[in-house]
């Protein structure tokens, strides 16, 4: 069975060995099934994005904030704050343009 090459990114760079499988137990918490994740599992921040593939569960990093969220508008937002001022002229629009009529109401 192929697997999926590791992600290198900075974040990441300390989770990309391979563990290989480990036993864990199911337990519950509340109303939802719940796993403890091992030490050498262990996933950077505090959001993951889980996803089923026939009888697997595939936990993973995400990559970036999912459209429409709060934690998008906040990574836009920084990345608009780190753009800086724009030095450019901002171009007239009425340029070439009739000039208007007045009307008289």
């Amino acid at each position: 069975m192929a697997t999926s090459p590791p992600i290198a990114s900075e974040n990441l760079l300390p989770y990309v060995a391979d563990t290989g499988a480990r036993h864990v137990r199911l337990f519950k918490n509340g109303a939802n099934q719940a796993v403890r994740i091992p030490k050498e599992f262990e996933l950077p921040g505090k959001d993951a994005i889980m996803r089923r593939e026939g009888n697997r569960l595939i936990i993973e990093v995400p990559e970036k904030p999912q459209k429409g969220t709060l934690a998008a508008l906040v990574a836009a937002l920084d990345a608009i704050r780190h753009l800086g001022p724009i030095d450019e002229p901002f171009p007239d629009v009425d340029e070439g343009l009739l000039p208007l009529d007045d009307i008289i109401l």
